[in-house]
């Protein structure tokens, strides 16, 4: 009687241990990778969207981000058009922008900013950063260094028709 009971008691507590165990392989937790953040300067504002990842339970968190606010534009900044294509008109009821630029930090220090582009569309000069829907927005630069800024959008001709955009120039803009 006392085996039965022993043995009794050994399955609830392999039962117990067993079915309730702490280890869960699919354990997931969202962290942040990069915080959303605005930059405002003279040539308007841009909104920087929060990055977020699955990773497994214990991963470790991140470190907080400080927020950028821009001071000014960049010293000793150059810049090489590698491409920049302007088609009013796809045949898909389009027109598309697209454009490299190597924007170059020759200092000794890295950056964290942002391009703003000026450019020339119908005989509007506008000064904007493209960066918000780049595939390479540059947000960063390395100490001499250099970063590709790579665009391709398409956009509407329903919203309305531009017949020529031509680069007059590329400023960069840092953060403190």
């Amino acid at each position: 009687m006392k085996t039965i009971k022993n043995r009794i008691l050994l399955f609830i507590c392999a039962v117990c241990v067993l079915g309730c165990s702490s280890k869960d392989d699919n354990c997931v937790k969202t962290i942040i990778v990069q915080y959303g953040y605005s930059i405002s300067g003279p040539y308007g504002s841009m909104h920087i969207p929060e990055i977020k990842q699955e990773v497994p339970c214990d991963f470790p968190e991140p470190e907080d981000a400080n927020p950028i606010e821009v001071s000014g534009k960049l010293k000793n900044f150059s810049y090489e058009v590698i491409s920049f294509n302007f088609t009013p008109d796809t045949g898909n009821n389009t027109n598309r922008l697209q454009f490299e630029i190597k924007l170059i930090n020759p200092n000794n220090y890295a950056i964290v900013g942002l391009p703003v582009l000026t450019t020339l569309a119908d005989g509007l000069k506008i000064s904007s950063s493209y960066s918000n829907n780049a595939s390479s927005p540059c947000y960063s630069i390395d100490a001499n260094s250099s970063c590709i800024l790579t665009f391709d959008k398409q956009d509407s001709l329903n919203l309305g028709i531009i017949n020529s955009i031509q680069l007059i120039n590329v400023e960069y803009f840092v953060g403190n």
